[in-house]
C-alpha cells in the first residue's frame, strides 16, 4: 500500500508531531500526534463516509451500527485487505458483517457471503437479532476474538483464526450477572489492559440499561478474556455528564494513564466524550466533549461507538454517523 501523499496538510501534520511530541496508543499501536482534544489526544476531523446501508448487498433493515476496524496485514498470511471492519444492523435479524481495505481511509469491499454471524446458530441459540461487533486480537492464542450481542440481554463470544470463519465460544456477560433490574447488557468492547492488582490482563467495556431506562456505562475484567468480574456499579453514569443515555464506550491509554470515549444520545448533544479513569480505573474525572459532532450529514447531530487504528503513523477513527438506527459508517483523521 502506497504512504498517504504529501502534500501542505500532511507536512504540517508531521511538524507539529515533530514540535509537540505527544505519545499515543491506538488500537495497541503506538505513534506520534499533536496535542488539541482532551486528554492530549489528536483532534478529529471528519473525513469521508466508508459505508452506507443502501450501498451494501447485505441490507435487510436499512442501518448499520457499531464499527470495529483490526489491522490483519501482521496477522494473517493472505488476508483480504490490510483491514478488516466489522460492523452491523442492529433491528431484526441484525447479523455481524465485514469489509475489508487496504487504507484506513477507504475504499472497503463489502465481504460477498455477508452475514458472517446471524442470528441463529445451532445448536447455540436462536435470537430476534446479533449485533455490535467488536473484534479482539488474542495474541496468546492467534485467534481473533469476536464479541457480540443477541438479545440485549446477552454478550457472547466466538472465535477465528482467520477473522471471517468463526467458532461459538460461550455466553461471558448478562443481565443476570449485574444488579437486579438490569434490562439490557450490551455493546460491549474488550481490551488488553492490565490490572495487576485484580489479577486481570483484560477489560470490558459496556452499556447497560435497568428498569429506569437510562443508560450507563459499565465495566469487567478478566485473567483470561473468556470468564469475567463485573463491577456493579456503573463507570459512567448518564446523570455524570449531563446526559439521558450514554453508549459505545471504547478504552484510549496515554502517558500511562486510561481513558474512556463514549458517545451521548442525540437529545443530549450527540457528542464523543470523554473520562480519564486510570490505569488501575479508580479515578473519574470527566474531561468533555472527545468529538464534536457536526449538525450536517452524515453526522446530523449525532457521533457514535467510535473505533481507533492507525495507518502508516496517521491516527484514525471510525465511528457510527447519523441518528440511531438511520447512520452510517464514516471515518475521521486526526
Amino acid at each position: 500500500m502506497q504512504e498517504p501523499q504529501s502534500g501542505p496538510d500532511r507536512r504540517m501534520f508531521l511538524r507539529a508531531t515533530a514540535v509537540t511530541g505527544a505519545a499515543l496508543t491506538l488500537g495497541g499501536l503506538p505513534t506520534q500526534v499533536a496535542s488539541a482534544a482532551p486528554g492530549g489526544f489528536p483532534d478529529y476531523a471528519y473525513v469521508r463516509t466508508l459505508l452506507t446501508p443502501s450501498q451494501l448487498k447485505y441490507n435487510p433493515t436499512g442501518e448499520i451500527i457499531f464499527p470495529t476496524v483490526r489491522g490483519v496485514y501482521d496477522k494473517l498470511a493472505s488476508p483480504l485487505g490490510r483491514y478488516y471492519l466489522y460492523y452491523a444492523p442492529h433491528d431484526a435479524p441484525g447479523g455481524i458483517c465485514l469489509a475489508y481495505g487496504n487504507s484506513l481511509e477507504g475504499p472497503f469491499t463489502e465481504y460477498p457471503a455477508n452475514p458472517i454471524v446471524s442470528n441463529k446458530w445451532a445448536p447455540h441459540y436462536s435470537v430476534s437479532h446479533v449485533s455490535s461487533p467488536h473484534v479482539l486480537w488474542k495474541e496468546d492464542v492467534k485467534e481473533f476474538w469476536l464479541y457480540f450481542h443477541g438479545e440485549n440481554t446477552t454478550t457472547r463470544l466466538a472465535r477465528s483464526q482467520d477473522g471471517v470463519h468463526f467458532t461459538y465460544d460461550k455466553v461471558v456477560l448478562s443481565t443476570s450477572m449485574m444488579p437486579s433490574g438490569t434490562t439490557e447488557t450490551s455493546y460491549a468492547r474488550v481490551f488488553r489492559h492490565d490490572l495487576p492488582s485484580r489479577g486481570a490482563r483484560y477489560v470490558m467495556l459496556f452499556m447497560l440499561n435497568n428498569t429506569t431506562n437510562h443508560r450507563d456505562i459499565c465495566w469487567g475484567w478478566s485473567a483470561d478474556g473468556r470468564n469475567w468480574t463485573f463491577d456493579q456499579t456503573p463507570l459512567v453514569r448518564h446523570s455524570d455528564v449531563g446526559a439521558v443515555n450514554v453508549g459505545g464506550p471504547h478504552l484510549l491509554t496515554r502517558n500511562g494513564s486510561a481513558y474512556v470515549v463514549y458517545n451521548k444520545d442525540k437529545e443530549s448533544g450527540g457528542d464523543l466524550m470523554i473520562t480519564e479513569v486510570g490505569a488501575d480505573f479508580s479515578r473519574r474525572r470527566h474531561l468533555g466533549v472527545f468529538y464534536n459532532s457536526r449538525s450536517g450529514p452524515p453526522e446530523n447531530g449525532r457521533s457514535a461507538a467510535p473505533s481507533f487504528g492507525t495507518d502508516h503513523g496517521v491516527p484514525y477513527m471510525i465511528f457510527e454517523a447519523g441518528e440511531r438506527l438511520q447512520g452510517s459508517i464514516a471515518v475521521a483523521r486526526g
